[in-house]
């Protein structure tokens, strides 16, 4: 199995690149998002190490929000308890698909918590300043300080790139981007 792990800022079109791979893509945002909502354990460790902030199941996001924004270390709270679940999930996404010749790995913190595997392919999601600005203020949860308090904890765009096997220049152009995957594809195997 060859495991291709997606990178890029914040807003750079991570998650739309690794959708156009047409392999099965582990989405932890996505993940995460199905913890806050049907997951009463994490809820239960979030609320004893946030109790002033998680009152309610689902967990709300705007109380997750506001956890962040009001003290930075609340960050690593739910970090601690969201990864190791994360971690589980990954390990049952790749039992389900070991037998698939790719698949995909859309996770915000690959390199920074140490999913990656050495053997991993990884390719970087270059996209335009100006555009990246654009996409993320249409978001409906946009929320600057919020990006930034992110954006602390992840390597630099710059760090990624070099990290990185590939390059692809997001223009957010289907047919651009297709031709960008089909490069990649054909030269890993």
């Amino acid at each position: 199995m060859i495991r291709i792990g997606i990178l890029g800022d914040i807003g750079s079109g991570k998650t739309y690149v690794a959708n156009n791979f047409g392999y099965p893509v582990f989405n932890a945002d996505k993940e995460v998002s199905k913890l806050y909502k049907k997951d009463r354990k994490i809820f239960k460790k979030l609320k004893k190490k946030l109790p002033k902030y998680i009152s309610k199941f689902p967990i709300d996001k705007n109380e997750i929000t506001n956890a962040i924004l009001d003290n930075k270390v609340n960050l690593n709270k739910i970090i601690s308890v969201v990864h190791i679940e994360i971690k589980k999930l990954l390990k049952l996404f790749l039992k389900k698909n070991k037998y698939k010749k790719i698949i995909i790995l859309d996770v915000p913190l690959l390199l920074e918590s140490k999913i990656n595997k050495q053997k991993d392919i990884l390719v970087f999601v270059d996209s335009k300043r100006k555009e990246i600005e654009k996409r993320l203020k249409k978001r409906s949860n946009f929320n600057r300080k919020l990006i930034n308090k992110f954006k602390k904890i992840q390597y630099s765009p710059a760090y990624k790139k070099k990290k990185s096997n590939f390059i692809i220049k997001n223009n957010f152009k289907k047919k651009t981007l297709n031709m960008s995957i089909n490069k990649i594809l054909n030269k890993i195997y």
